[in-house]
């Protein structure tokens, strides 16, 4: 028997209406941040998103880690369908759309802490590494193991670059991801109920989150945090961007003293 909604149709009814109504809201409200510096951000996540998803969604597929219901693709390229590709694209655009409608820039210097970064990136990396040895433990956490390794990097990024900032907006933070993972948990779950696709009970643990497996709930989770935290580091990085010189020449000047000693 085959699912009730394709792929494509999933899209149509779960992700295109809020982002439609997001759009709305956007366009309406004058305190949204629907201009050019949020939207050139948003396009910068976008391409990052699909050259960095697009492998590792591919090979995971390959694997076996997930497929899709009879009927329910229209047209593959490479492992993945075309509604997997649009998804890349589709839920970025989602979750940006709701930080724009309360995104703002906290009052903090780009000059953090050498030792807030290198904490930052140890932490990113911390993730990759227990990612690792969860690909290689069992089976059962391969997905598991794959989100947080695939993860790590972005995070460690991101934190390195930025943590300090992060922490100092986490309120907007942790706002701009929650909305949108709990409803993309929700629609996830209705896909695999309907059988839109499918979760390996191979390559997961079997625990889940009121029924949504534990992988996919973390698997949207940090998606999001990775496209609210681009969004927001990057606004902030515009606003303080008369800072930059003056880093610049600070770090020349202790490049030199290296050099000197």
């Amino acid at each position: 028997m085959e699912p009730p909604l394709t792929y494509l149709e999933f899209h149509a009814v779960f992700v295109l209406p809020p982002i439609a109504l997001l759009t709305w809201l956007a366009i309406r409200r004058e305190d949204a941040w629907f201009d050019r510096r949020s939207l050139s951000g948003l396009a910068i996540l976008l391409v990052l998103a699909v050259i960095y998803t697009t492998p590792w969604d591919n090979l995971l597929i390959a694997e076996g880690v997930w497929w899709y219901g009879e009927g329910t693709t229209l047209v593959t390229f490479w492992h993945a369908p075309l509604g997997e590709y649009l998804f890349f694209v589709l839920q970025p655009i989602l979750t940006c759309l709701w930080l724009f409608q309360f995104l703002d820039v906290r009052e903090l210097s780009l000059r953090i802490p050498t030792s807030h970064r290198l904490l930052g990136a140890a932490g990113g990396l911390a993730v990759s590494a227990v990612g690792l040895a969860l690909l290689f433990w069992t089976t059962s956490t391969y997905y598991l193991g794959a989100i947080l390794f695939w993860a790590g990097p972005i995070l460690a990024i991101q934190w390195s670059f930025g943590i300090t900032y992060v922490w100092h907006a986490r309120r907007l933070v942790a706002l701009g991801v929650a909305v949108p993972t709990v409803y993309l948990w929700i629609a996830d779950w209705i896909a695999i109920d309907m059988g839109i696709w499918v979760i390996s009970p191979i390559h997961t643990t079997g625990y889940t989150l009121l029924g949504l497996p534990i992988e996919e709930a973390l698997f949207f989770l940090v998606t999001n945090v990775f496209a609210v935290q681009t969004l927001v580091l990057y606004v902030w990085l515009l606003d303080r961007q008369h800072e930059l010189p003056a880093l610049e020449r600070a770090t020349t000047w202790l490049a030199g003293r290296a050099d000197v000693g």
